[in-house]
């Protein structure tokens, strides 16, 4: 349990920004990660019902690259700003 601050003191209001910013940070996480499922499930999808055209499969291939990337880019973001939020 936090020690009990004055309404007033900056350090509280501080510590609520870095809480503000920590959630949102995990929102942004969770937005990621969404995009990256549609985009990957979408390629794959595309691969698995038309597996006879070859523009299609390798559209499907790509976008499953692509939701990987952005899954990856999202953690990475993720770590740095929570290191970064540690560090403050």
């Amino acid at each position: 349990m936090a020690p009990e601050i004055k309404s007033g003191d900056s350090t509280r209001r501080d510590h609520l920004a870095l809480v503000r910013t920590d959630l949102a940070n995990e929102r942004t996480l969770l937005a990621y990660g969404r995009t990256a499922l549609m985009v990957a499930a979408t390629g794959l999808t595309a691969v698995k019902f038309f597996p006879d055209t070859p523009g299609i499969v390798i559209i499907g291939w790509t976008l499953a690259g692509v939701g990987a990337v952005i899954s990856a880019t999202g953690i990475l973001r993720f770590v740095r700003l929570r290191r970064c939020l540690r560090q403050c």
